[in-house]
């Protein structure tokens, strides 16, 4: 038999949902009718499936949709992706595996085990603390001046540029070889960009010539626009670092990367205002302030060590 493949955590969060589930009845709301779908054009609802019905049976235990809901619900809570039917299967596949094993240990009295009741204990401190993190993250408000101060110390990274490009493969390149085109050597292809570059540069006109000569046939159809305004990162670094620091309207040196030369015209550069990126900050000082709150609960508790045992 294939053991199940899970973590600590997602064990402990399933057995203590299904002991909550054989302490509390709940019914849970009852679910929203589908929508038209290629499983069910029609949309009409399929006939619904009552709270108390079985829905999962493991030699003598039973879980019914309830049951088996909340535990969807403790496991989406503990960043489980459990929203589709397939999901929902795959979760009690490996529900019955795992009470099916669960059921053989206590059978040989393994749950009695001074080591396992011990790991029990353990993993029941884990899921606390993880609680205790969520919810301390849920409460945080990170102040104005932090988040000031963050977006004065770090505008670069609230950047966005909008570019267009022509590009020249060569051999190795990562985008396929154009029909009937010669495989270029990178010094082929670095003397074609130049003089690309120098029409460019003579009053060419931008957009015709990368519809003919880009070998980048998605943005070479749109005349060479790599479509909307884009943030740092967005482009291999060689790129990105170009579209980041060329002037705006000029046409640069070629720039190498690994799908070959480009010759990078920065359409727009702007940055976001503070309110823009008031939500993308908030979400990157989340993490570290709940780090810290969690430190600062530690160090409250006065945590000591027996130095005569543990040593310094």
């Amino acid at each position: 038999m294939k053991l199940l493949q899970t973590s600590p955590i997602l064990i402990l969060c399933l057995a203590a949902a299904l002991l909550n589930g054989q302490q509390q009845q709940q019914t849970p709301a009852k679910p929203a009718a589908p929508p038209p779908s290629l499983a069910n054009p029609s949309g009409v609802e399929a006939k619904p499936v009552p709270p108390e019905a079985v829905v999962l049976t493991i030699g003598a235990e039973k879980i019914t949709r309830a049951h088996f809901e909340r535990i969807v619900a403790a496991l989406t809570e503990n960043g489980q992706n459990i929203s589709t039917p397939a999901a929902k299967r795959q979760l009690a596949d490996k529900l019955g595996e795992l009470l099916a094993l669960t059921q053989e240990a206590r059978k040989r009295k393994l749950d009695q085990s001074p080591a396992v009741q011990e790991m029990t204990v353990l993993q029941g401190y884990t899921v606390l603390a993880n609680a205790l993190q969520r919810e301390v993250g849920k409460e945080l408000k990170v102040d104005d001046a932090a988040l000031h101060a963050y977006y004065d110390q770090h505008k670069s990274e609230f950047e966005v540029a909008k570019a267009s490009h022509i590009l020249i493969r060569f051999k190795g390149s990562r985008v396929p070889l154009k029909a009937n085109e010669k495989d270029l050597t990178e010094e082929e292809a670095l003397a074609k960009a130049q003089d690309i570059r120098k029409q460019l540069l003579a009053g060419g006109d931008f957009a015709a010539i990368a519809k003919t000569e880009s070998d980048d046939t998605g943005s070479g159809a749109a005349g060479g626009s790599l479509g909307p305004a884009g943030p740092r990162g967005r482009f291999v670094p060689a790129f990105d670092q170009a579209v980041f620091t060329q002037p705006v309207g000029q046409i640069g040196e070629p720039v190498k990367t690994p799908f070959g030369y480009h010759l990078i015209r920065v359409d727009e550069r702007t940055a976001k205002t503070f309110d823009e990126a008031r939500p993308d900050i908030e979400k990157k000082l989340r993490p570290e302030k709940t780090r810290e709150e969690m430190e600062k609960i530690h160090k409250a508790a006065q945590v000591t060590l027996d130095d005569a045992y543990f040593g310094k």
